[in-house]
């Protein structure tokens, strides 16, 4: 008898193995998991297994208690995170997180993302927030869900986000989490999530073009003037907006 979860578990096994395609990580350095919202479960990436040994069978099911209802092997560490974000953001069906290398380096900066550029406002017309840093009580009582409380806390305005590059503070306001898939959690790196597995993984692949961009635009700062915000509306509507135009019906 075959796995009432195949389907979720493919879609999470394909999409594991973008990360390392995509550049997005290296040997174990990331995770993306699948939702089925009508089944009330997700599929995980095991913990430490590396991608070129990664199989179908090896992914975890889990509920939304944090139960495995299917699969041998222990789940990500990152699982506790996926879970509160399944949790905290409708609609959204797939999560991943990397390590990427430009995206880490703003998160290690403890910077949010600056919106500079039409490429940026393609995919999100706000700068990409980076959180406050967790404290010594976070950490040592429940690290992982913890992260996904702060990302959660950061969007719905409760704690700032991190300044911008120079100082400027980020704009105070709540952040729709399909309008601005992606984050950066301090110290640590990024994650991204998406209508879909798949999706996320591409939206991680453009938080880590977009940081690549600004860290290039670093040494002009000085000179730097944000990005006009009747582009950024332009851009973004053209592509999401209720008359977007940009691709194939």
């Amino acid at each position: 008898m075959g796995s009432n979860y195949q389907n979720l578990k493919e879609e999470a096994y394909l999409a594991n193995l973008e990360i390392p395609k995509r550049g997005l990580a290296i040997y174990t350095w990331g995770n993306v998991s699948s939702f089925d919202k009508n089944k009330g479960v997700f599929a995980i990436k095991p913990s430490g297994v590396e991608y070129d040994e990664l199989t179908v069978d090896d992914m975890v099911v889990l509920d939304l208690e944090g139960n495995i209802v299917e699969g041998t092997k222990r789940p990500s560490s990152d699982t506790p995170t996926h879970l509160v974000l399944y949790k905290s953001f409708p609609n959204i069906g797939g999560i991943t997180h990397t390590h990427s290398p430009y995206a880490t380096a703003w998160a290690q900066s403890c910077n949010s993302i600056p919106i500079q550029g039409t490429t940026h406002a393609d995919h999100t017309p706000n700068p990409i927030p980076c959180t406050p840093y967790l404290d010594r009580y976070q950490v040592i009582t429940d690290y992982e869900k913890n992260t996904g409380l702060i990302i959660v806390d950061t969007f719905s305005n409760k704690l700032q986000a991190m300044p911008l590059i120079g100082g400027e503070l980020f704009p105070s306001k709540e952040l729709n989490p399909l309008e601005n898939p992606m984050v950066l959690v301090s110290g640590h790196g990024p994650f991204a999530w998406g209508e879909s597995a798949h999706k996320s993984v591409y939206n991680a692949a453009v938080l880590e073009e977009i940081a690549k961009m600004a860290y290039f635009m670093i040494p002009l700062q000085k000179s730097i003037k944000p990005l006009p915000s009747y582009i950024i509306d332009k851009h973004y509507m053209r592509k999401h907006g209720s008359n977007a135009y940009y691709g194939q019906k």
